[in-house]
């Protein structure tokens, strides 16, 4: 028996939900708690979460908390970018990784001027995981420019060390970088269009950069082929960080 017409299912209007603009800009926002204590963290992080869930634990709130600094932010359903920028002798930088990951993060770092053996180690202990963090190798800081470089022997300007070290690390298997602004463009070709590219010196437009040497704006980093941006200082030391972290949303809303 024949299906009646108006029984029949029609899939011709049906339309893909609307994806949040501002929802989506999240997806590409790690806001840094590069702030001395848990208290602070604790305390920027209730104020951002309503519209944040990526954060970035680094050197000086890991050093002050330790892996408590990290815990109630997975807890609490946050993504965490733990950047230690690891670098040492492959066997201590392979644990360092391995401990790392049991913490729950989603990406961490470790330098890539540390050698080609010490980043297939880092890689290797990590490919022994059922559900591995993002590596990321980081390359030239966004405070160096060509005359820190020459002042640490590196007669490279800082764009072709960091071709030299993203091809090093990609050499070992590495996918995932961390570059400035300026060299999103190149790395992205030279990486290719599944490569991670987090990128910190991102400055909104008419911000003071501080002690970074090469920075861009939202809207530019994206342009170029970034995957998320590292944002600290203009929203953690605004006045009201929550309007802050609102209006780079916005910005980088408007970018995708």
């Amino acid at each position: 028996m024949p299906i009646p017409d108006r029984l029949k299912p029609s899939f011709g209007n049906v339309r893909a939900p609307e994806l949040d603009p501002i929802d989506e800009a999240a997806k590409r926002l790690i806001v840094a708690l590069d702030v001395p204590n848990a208290d602070a963290a604790e305390d920027l992080v209730n104020r951002l979460e309503r519209n944040c869930r990526w954060f970035k634990v680094g050197m000086e709130l890991f050093t002050a908390a330790g892996p408590a600094a990290i815990e109630p932010l997975v807890a609490r359903g946050h993504s965490v970018f733990l950047d230690l920028k690891f670098n040492d002798i492959p066997n201590t930088v392979a644990g360092a990784v391995r401990s790392a990951a049991s913490l729950g993060v989603k990406l961490l770092t470790v330098h890539a001027s540390g050698g080609p053996a010490m980043l297939e180690a880092a890689r290797n202990e990590l490919a022994r995981l059922a559900h591995p963090p993002q590596l990321l190798a980081v390359t030239v800081l966004t405070s160096i420019d060509s005359a820190q470089a020459a002042a640490v022997g590196i007669n490279r300007t800082p764009s072709d060390q960091v071709q030299l070290l993203a091809q090093m690390a990609l050499n070992a298997g590495i996918t995932g970088f961390v570059c400035s602004p300026q060299e999103v463009k190149s790395l992205h070709q030279l990486a290719g269009p599944d490569a991670t590219l987090v990128i910190p010196g991102i400055r909104p437009a008419g911000a003071d950069i501080g002690d970074q040497k090469r920075v861009a704006t939202p809207a530019e980093a994206l342009r170029n082929g970034a995957s998320y941006l590292v944002v600290g200082r203009p929203i953690t030391h605004a006045p009201d960080p929550a309007e802050a972290a609102e209006a780079i949303l916005k910005e980088i809303a408007d970018a995708l």
